[in-house]
């Protein structure tokens, strides 16, 4: 069996979820998240087509091809840092974003089944990188900028006194 006949057969690697029973007793998020062998599973089924329509339905753009790329190479750490080249909130995107009728709806795998889970990757490599503490560089020289340029981030107001100490006009 070759390559293509491979990932054509395969179906999309569906979201796992927490049992109704478990859900209705807690407010965390319904879908639990891939864990890597489902990512992994779920990226090598994109064709890595040479002119990618998923790209042109993204509208902030994401290198849609080269981050599944490197989900399928297990190079999880590289491919969070490729989607920060163009979409600092991959974690929202991922979950709110309506793939199905942008990047998902144009996917050429999608014309004979179902499209890569590109939403769901890009969940994963965001949920992924939140675990090991990885940092966005934008997000980082913007607490860097917030915190003067050195030193701990102070909030808004923090060098005022507390409520109590201060003085009510």
């Amino acid at each position: 069996m070759t390559e293509k006949e491979k990932k054509k057969g395969a179906g999309r690697t569906p979201m796992p979820e927490q049992a109704p029973e478990v859900r209705r007793r807690n407010f965390l998020e319904v879908p639990t998240g891939y864990t890597e062998e489902m990512a992994v599973a779920e990226a090598q089924r994109c064709l890595q087509c040479k002119n990618p329509n998923c790209v042109k339905g993204c509208p902030v753009n994401v290198d849609i091809p080269g981050f599944i790329k490197l989900v399928a190479e297990r190079k999880f750490t590289e491919a969070i840092r490729h989607i920060w080249t163009t979409n600092s909130l991959p974690a929202v995107c991922g979950r709110v974003c309506p793939q199905e009728s942008q990047c998902e709806g144009l996917c050429i795998v999608g014309k004979k089944g179902e499209p890569v889970g590109i939403g769901n990757l890009e969940r994963f490599t965001a949920d992924w990188e939140r675990g090991k503490r990885h940092r966005c560089p934008a997000a980082q020289a913007s607490v860097h900028r917030q915190a003067g340029g050195g030193g701990r981030f102070r909030p808004f107001g923090a060098d005022r006194g507390r409520r109590s100490d201060r003085q009510r006009p």
